[in-house]
């Protein structure tokens, strides 16, 4: 896949697809509140196995069952459909788990 830096209006585009997720400091933001440590623990897993077939990886902490996460290509230092594809599963997975409070 051909990685390239999305413009302002390309990420405006794409952000309405995924309205809960923000721009912060040029990255894609969002705080994923689960139930527990264990959900938390179990999504961020999940989605571990999703960034390795796609060989992008997210910034993110954890805090008991706080997933706290931040999505940027560092190769363009930008954003990338590659961030865009990543949140979306990342909202796949994390609506497993129920209940969840975005």
């Amino acid at each position: 896949m051909n990685i390239q830096k999305l413009s302002d209006e390309e990420i405006k585009t794409k952000l309405s697809k995924i309205s809960t997720w923000k721009v912060v400091n040029s990255k894609l933001h969002k705080l994923f509140k689960f139930k527990s440590f264990n959900q938390a623990f179990c999504f961020m897993t999940g989605i571990a196995m999703v960034c390795e077939k796609m060989n992008h990886h997210p910034e993110w902490s954890n805090v008991y069952g706080n997933v706290d996460v931040q999505l940027v290509t560092h190769k363009v230092a930008g954003l990338t459909e590659l961030d865009f594809i990543l949140a979306e599963k990342m909202d796949e997975i994390a609506s497993l788990f129920i209940p969840l409070v975005q």
